[in-house]
């Protein structure tokens, strides 16, 4: 064991910064590293987010672009070629909301469109939230009826 080799225990030795405001001779005393005036310099400061220093700030600089509409309804679409392999696989006669919960097409807490994407062939009563026009002529056409709920 030679004194070059010498080193302290682990987890001893706490490396942590200059103590500030603790007098000239330290190196941080007088202002303790903060500058001489303004609000930096005071105890209690703070900027709010995005502040750049008095520079107009970026979320002010960009173009404001697009409208979200409050009062808009999303809807889930299905079309009528999903409602034809969902009467032919099951057999069923009437496709309503909780079929397609059961059948993981849509959540509980989703609105249904049925979209005129398809043909549909099977005589079948489809109860949805709401119907394009081309997919109400079809349902219609093929001796099905619609519901709206």
């Amino acid at each position: 064991m030679n004194l070059h080799n010498l080193k302290p225990a682990a987890g001893s030795v706490h490396k942590e910064g200059k103590r500030v405001g603790r007098g000239e001779g330290s190196g941080k005393g007088g202002t303790a590293a903060r500058g001489n005036k303004g609000a930096g310099s005071r105890s209690g400061t703070s900027t709010k987010r995005g502040f750049e220093g008095g520079q107009m700030p970026l979320y002010r600089r960009l173009p404001k672009i697009g409208f979200k509409s409050l009062n808009r309804v999303e809807y889930v679409g299905i079309n009528l070629d999903r409602l034809q392999i969902i009467a032919t696989e099951k057999g069923l006669k009437s496709i309503d909301f909780d079929v397609l919960v059961a059948n993981g097409i849509v959540s509980k807490n989703h609105l249904v469109k049925i979209l005129g994407r398809g043909d549909i062939s099977v005589s079948v009563e489809v109860k949805a939230h709401a119907f394009s026009a081309s997919a109400q002529k079809a349902i219609e056409a093929v001796g099905g009826s619609i519901v709206k709920i």
